[in-house]
């Protein structure tokens, strides 16, 4: 009878500690390089661990690491193909895949590609979106695109007087490690500069580079008017973002929670549309009253053959898929 208890006694813990791993939350890490205060792609990332946490129950969390404590986006990156373990989930610039081999999203980052608003979320909520998010797994990267989103249109922004396009010509203007934002700015006139974004405010502070670009938002959140007085609204890109998950954190989750982080995804695409065109009147209007010099740009086209040569140069073989973009209008 004793052993017959103790057998019972061991069964109830054995149980009882299985049911207690079962109910451990999975946490999955979400890496954000700007701040989670003030800007659309913090808005992004908060209704995503939202909507996550409350379709989930609570079973998965998501761990926000923003301001970028978890690197700079190149580095982020880097971490996701399996160079770290930190990151599960990020946001980033759509563009951003296009040096690891998806040639799809270069398209988005081409200038001028996009006319207004609408004519992105014409194409971010198509067929043809589906598949550009898909790209990295055609091309062996171990990761996935879920949604896609947008933090407004991206404008110049200098620590002296700028009244033009040809006031360009000769500065250091800081871009990214991207063919098309380094053919942009040499093709303006400028000399591009490549800086980590985590370095860009002592740049800017130190002289290394006299202008930079960013979306109206990550222009003020990052505190930059406080050295790049000057904004040239030229809106030469729409901001486009995109969220990813690692391959190994995909597939640790069941087809149930899949469908909950896809949904999440989705759901933080639809409140980025929500919020960023409001965020950014918002902003622009904080920025005139701080006595932020606002340099509108009334014709573009100087600006658009200045940069036609990147344009082409950058279309790679993609001429179909880019007048679908086009036509999306």
């Amino acid at each position: 009878m004793k052993k017959l208890i103790g057998l019972f006694l061991a069964l109830i813990m054995l149980v009882s500690c299985t049911a207690a791993l079962a109910d451990d939350p999975i946490t999955l890490t979400y890496a954000e390089v700007n701040p989670l205060e003030g800007t659309i792609v913090g808005e992004v990332a908060k209704a995503f661990k939202e909507k996550v946490e409350e379709l989930s129950g609570g079973s998965i969390l998501i761990d926000i690491q923003a301001s970028g404590v978890l690197g700079s986006e190149d580095q982020i990156l880097d971490n996701l193909l399996g160079y770290g373990t930190v990151t599960d989930i990020c946001r980033i610039s759509a563009f951003a895949l296009s040096q690891y081999g998806c040639t799809k999203a270069t398209l988005l980052s081409l200038p001028y590609v996009f006319a207004n608003r609408d004519h992105y979320w014409n194409f971010a909520n198509s067929d043809l979106a589906k598949e550009f998010l898909n790209e990295p797994q055609t091309v062996g990267l171990p990761l996935r695109g879920l949604a896609y989103g947008e933090e407004g249109f991206r404008h110049f922004f200098f620590k002296n007087e700028v009244t033009d396009i040809n006031s360009l010509k000769g500065l250091k203007i800081r871009v990214s490690s991207d063919p098309v934002m380094t053919g942009m700015v040499s093709g303006l006139g400028a000399s591009a500069t490549t800086v980590n974004f985590t370095e860009l405010y002592s740049a800017l502070q130190t002289g290394v580079v006299d202008g930079a670009e960013q979306p109206t938002a990550n222009y003020k959140s990052n505190a930059f008017p406080e050295v790049a007085p000057y904004f040239m609204m030229d809106g030469h890109t729409l901001g486009a973002i995109q969220l990813i998950i690692t391959d190994t954190a995909w597939n640790k989750l069941s087809e149930e929670q899949q469908g909950w982080i896809q949904e999440a995804a989705n759901y933080a695409s639809a409140k980025c549309r929500e919020v960023s065109e409001a965020k950014e009147a918002e902003t622009l209007e904080a920025l005139k009253a701080d006595g932020i010099h606002i340099i509108e740009v009334e014709d573009k086209t100087p600006w658009v053959e200045a940069v036609k040569a990147t344009v082409e140069a950058n279309i790679n073989g993609q001429d179909e898929a880019y007048q679908q973009i086009l036509s999306m209008k």
